[in-house]
């Protein structure tokens, strides 16, 4: 088997792997498997947790007077551990494409700091973690969790078979809008959903922003993303996602019997997505990752307004 080189697009100091922070006081043999796990890189953590957030917020009674602070621990932990588990299941459908972009060729497995078989074995005790904290709710929120897994599973091939797999990952990184829904409640309904959608349209408009750091490569390997789909329409694009995010907050706030004035506590998130519009440079990679990475403020801002409407 000839070897295969990492595009030239992205230059080998452009890689997505370092050992930079806390990673690198770990022990040496523990390193490959938390960079796997993006332990070092909380981003798609948070981008995971916040709609569990909301949906907790906004699904505790007022009369309890404060939000179920129990409920959030337990998604904060599902989130670190199934993020890792997502990961760490992308990197071994991926490692062949990994390798040959520099960007991600000194990943733990096509780097070779981790086998394929150890991933294996790592990925299945990240999910026995994950099924015990499941396992601490609810039988429908148990449920819904592991119906979670058919995205999960499905997603890293996505990229291989439309230009759209970021709306597959919108379906997949909101599920916890419904699960913290069903935890607080017993039941989906009509908030949850909104909920839902308003995760779905946001990581489309996020994860698009991201997607255009490897366009060239994507291009080049055969990968196909939204950026790819979208080119010079994507600043329009982002700001409908993150207009109907607003819009879709808004109703399910609504939805709950608060007053729709409410809405306006979105204001301060409404301004931090039009500073992502008004400073996006789709061509510059590290333009792209600022932006993408702001979004965990983003979610923050919205749980905050969330949190101002119900107590």
């Amino acid at each position: 088997m000839t070897e295969t080189k990492p595009s030239q697009s992205l230059q080998s100091d452009k890689s997505d792997m370092t050992q930079d922070g806390w990673v690198r006081l770990a022990p040496a043999w523990a390193r490959g498997y938390l960079i796997l796990a993006r332990m070092d890189r909380p981003i798609g953590t948070w981008l995971l947790f916040w709609p569990c957030v909301w949906a907790v917020l906004l699904a505790t009674p007022v009369e309890l007077g404060q939000p179920r602070y129990d409920l959030i621990l337990l998604f904060a932990l599902g989130a670190i551990v199934m993020r890792g588990a997502g990961c760490t299941y992308n990197d071994i459908v991926d490692r062949d494409f990994d390798a040959k972009v520099a960007r991600t060729a000194q990943r733990p497995i096509p780097a070779g700091d981790v086998t394929v078989r150890q991933a294996w074995v790592f990925l299945g005790l990240q999910l026995l973690v994950g099924l015990i904290v499941l396992l601490q709710l609810d039988t429908t929120t148990v449920a819904l969790g592991i119906a979670s897994l058919v995205l999960v599973l499905t997603y890293p091939f996505m990229k291989r078979i439309t230009y759209w797999p970021q709306a597959w990952l919108g379906l997949t990184f909101n599920w916890g809008a419904l699960m913290g829904w069903t935890a607080i409640t017993g039941s989906l309904a009509w908030p949850a959903v909104a909920l839902y959608a308003a995760g779905f349209f946001w990581t489309l408009g996020y994860d698009t922003v991201y997607a255009h750091q490897d366009k060239e490569d994507d291009e080049l390997i055969g990968v196909k993303s939204t950026a790819l789909a979208l080119g010079k329409q994507t600043l329009p694009f982002v700001i409908a996602m993150y207009a109907l995010t607003i819009v879709l907050i808004a109703v399910a706030i609504g939805l709950t019997g608060f007053s729709w004035s409410t809405g306006a506590l979105l204001s301060a998130t409404a301004f931090h997505f039009t500073w992502q519009a008004a400073t996006l440079d789709s061509d510059d990679a590290a333009n792209c990752l600022t932006r993408f990475r702001s979004n965990r403020d983003a979610g923050l801002l919205i749980a905050i307004a969330i949190l101002i409407s119900k107590f």
